[in-house]
C-alpha cells in the first residue's frame, strides 16, 4: 500500500491498490479521495478533512483547513 499527503492537513493517507496489493486479496481501503472543484482544481483529502468542509465547498475552503499538529 502506498500513501499520499492530504492537501488539507498534510497527514499521509493510505491508498489501496497498485503493485503493492497485486497478490493481496485483503480488505485494504483508501482513507481519502480526490475532490474536483468548479474552478478546475483537484485536492486529495483524508476523510477527516472532508468532514470539516462546509456544504458546497470551494478550493478556498480547502486552503483554510488547519494543518494537523499531532
Amino acid at each position: 500500500m502506498t500513501t499520499d499527503p492530504c492537501d488539507g492537513c498534510g497527514t499521509e493517507v493510505s491508498i489501496a491498490g497498485g503493485i503493492a496489493n497485486l497478490w493481496s486479496f485483503g480488505g485494504q481501503t483508501t482513507d481519502g479521495m480526490t475532490l474536483e472543484f468548479e474552478d478546475g482544481s483537484e485536492h486529495f483529502l483524508c476523510y477527516a478533512c472532508i468532514e470539516r468542509l462546509p456544504d458546497y465547498p470551494t478550493s478556498e475552503d480547502v486552503a483554510a483547513l488547519p494543518e494537523r499538529t499531532e
